[in-house]
């Protein structure tokens, strides 16, 4: 076959994962609810037993009716004092009846409640939970009506009512009376109409329609510009969890969402990069479009959003952290599918033309390599892994607990494999996929790949290629001496091989292709290519134990991986303030 110069440095010259980092910060660098500069050092005083810095730091939002920051800064200190109180023991002892004080103790009496209750769904709490999550809600009564007496015009105690009336399961016309009244202080206020979004939501006391049209029209009645803008991304968020993005999967016109989502793309345009307060709907916004399998777009709102991920929407999948993390991730793995190979393009969800049709100009094609991925993982690790790719992969049990990985598109179903370009130069899919579900593990994956007479061996861990090495049947093609040593000890690193010599030799066996494979897996301790491969696709078909893992949207991908856990926050959980 004929040789591309370069071959093996190929990778270094194709945009790939790495180039969908920039302007994205360091995983290390992003942090959840992070407080302002303000509220930080207000905790940092707090923490060593002084609230006067808290007191005047709640005097100054209330006189310049500053509702969004005091709503925040009241459930800061309020969390706080969940378990580090004495400093709001001494703030009542000097100051009873200050409207502030009163102000973060209704909001801890509302997470003492629950902190007891958990946010577990209803069926994982039992009814000791649930009778004494009820009997402080009871008993806060009075602090939060306190709180309310004595901040009029604030519409923040009434957010917090509302909250209340949701765990006590309050009659409607209660909800309808604390939001009027909330209104009546602030009508544009975020988090009274945050809180309200989510006492109407389905899963609560409302409906998919009754949220939808209250989001919007508060959104539209709202100044241009105001973050109520951003409402109906909260309740895109809600409708989400419950069912499927696209045309006719849902009660609610998927034109109704779309429209939406464009909207709140509007709206972020409006803001800064790294606006804090945009942060509040820019996570709602990214969530929306990795649901719409937009990841350019959502790739860029990631970049805008910087290191202030929210707890809300990403905790009702889980950790909202490593779901930010790992979506974030999941976005970059998509936008690199779908970067060009000099001019030629790899189809991604986004990308492909519609099912059951070829795209105009373009022909259907079959990779023309046969490749496999060696995992040193169980299947149960690699399996979550590899569904962030978005890509119908088999998976089949070997021995020394390893993993082997290759693409089935003889597993998706006809319409999917119609009109579906895909393209191998140099490196093709297997090993790019590998490269992207290495990400963020520390295990290695070795992939093999027949091209023509060819074959071909990469190895990735944590989404960096280590090495490269290409056995060919031109014997003119062999490595020199200091080549073959350099990848055998990489190799051998790796596996952690004391002597790399014997690699060295197998890497610079020529005539053989197939069979020097088998030797540098036998010199890794890795299990043997399965029967067939080298000789027809997709050898792992008849692989007792192999799995298929579908493949599937990435909204849908990260949702099966974590929201599975029944411990999950979905159904219990108090909304988000921004």
């Amino acid at each position: 076959m004929a040789k591309l110069p370069g071959v093996l440095a190929l990778p270094r010259m194709l945009r790939h994962f790495a180039t969908t980092g920039e302007g994205l910060p360091e995983d290390g660098a992003v942090e959840v609810d992070a407080p302002d500069d303000a509220l930080r050092a207000v905790l940092s005083a707090a923490r060593s037993g002084t609230w006067e810095p808290a007191a005047a730091l709640l005097a100054e939002t209330r006189s310049a009716r500053d509702w969004y920051r005091r709503g925040q800064f009241s459930a800061g200190l309020a969390e706080l004092a969940l378990h580090h109180g004495g400093w709001l023991d001494d703030w009542n002892r000097a100051r009873p009846g200050d409207p502030d004080l009163a102000l973060v103790l209704a909001e801890l009496e509302i997470d003492r409640a629950w902190e007891i209750r958990t946010a577990a769904r209803a069926r994982h709490v039992s009814q000791e939970q649930f009778h004494a999550f009820r009997t402080l809600l009871n008993d806060a009564t009075p602090v939060l009506r306190t709180a309310a007496d004595l901040n009029p015009g604030d519409p923040v105690p009434w957010r917090i009512l509302i909250g209340h009336a949701m765990g006590l399961g309050a009659p409607r016309d209660v909800f309808d009376e604390y939001l009027a009244r909330g209104r009546d202080c602030d009508p544009h206020d975020l988090g009274l109409h945050t809180r309200a979004v989510q006492y109407l939501a389905q899963k609560w006391y409302g409906s998919h329609a009754e949220m939808f049209d209250f989001a919007e029209s508060a959104a539209a009645a709202s100044p241009e510009g105001s973050l109520l803008r951003g409402l109906p991304l909260q309740a895109v968020t809600e409708y989400a969890l419950d069912h499927e993005a696209g045309i006719g999967q849902g009660p609610v016109a998927w034109s109704r969402i779309e429209a939406l989502v464009e909207a709140g793309l509007e709206l972020s345009a409006a803001y800064g990069p790294g606006d804090r307060r945009a942060a509040g709907f820019r996570n709602h916004l990214a969530l929306a479009l990795i649901r719409c399998e937009r990841h350019h777009e959502a790739l860029e709102i990631f970049r805008l959003i910087g290191t202030d991920a929210r707890t809300f929407p990403w905790a009702y999948l889980g950790d909202a952290r490593e779901v930010f993390l790992l979506l974030r991730k999941g976005v970059r793995v998509q936008v690199s599918r779908s970067t060009p190979y000099f001019g030629a393009s790899i189809a991604s969800p986004a990308s492909e033309a519609p099912s059951g049709t070829v795209a105009p100009g373009t022909t259907a094609t079959v990779p023309t390599a046969m490749a496999l991925a060696v995992v040193r993982a169980p299947m149960r690790e690699v399996r979550e892994a590899v569904l962030i790719t978005g890509t119908t992969m088999r998976l089949a049990p070997a021995p020394r607990g390893s993993t082997l990985v290759e693409t089935a598109p003889s597993a998706d179903p006809p319409a999917r494999r119609k009109g579906t370009r895909r393209t191998l130069l140099g490196e093709g899919d297997l090993p790019r996929l590998a490269r992207a579900f290495s990400r963020g593990e520390t295990w290695p994956v070795l992939v093999v790949a027949k091209e023509g007479a060819d074959y071909t061996l990469r190895l990735y861990r944590d989404g960096r290629e280590l090495t490269a090495h290409a056995w060919w049947t031109d014997p003119a093609e062999m490595p020199t001496q200091e080549e073959a040593a350099k990848r055998a000890a990489a190799l051998a690193a790796c596996y952690s091989v004391a002597d790399h010599r014997p690699l060295t030799a197998a890497l610079r066996g020529t005539g053989a292709p197939l069979q020097h494979v088998g030797e540098t897996f036998t010199l890794l301790g890795l299990p043997p290519l399965p029967a067939g491969f080298g000789d027809r696709p997709e050898p792992l078909a008849d692989v007792r134990g192999a799995q298929v893992v579908a493949r599937r949207s990435l909204f849908g991908a990260i949702k099966e991986t974590l929201a599975s856990d029944d411990s999950g926050q979905r159904g219990g959980e108090l909304p988000p303030l921004s």
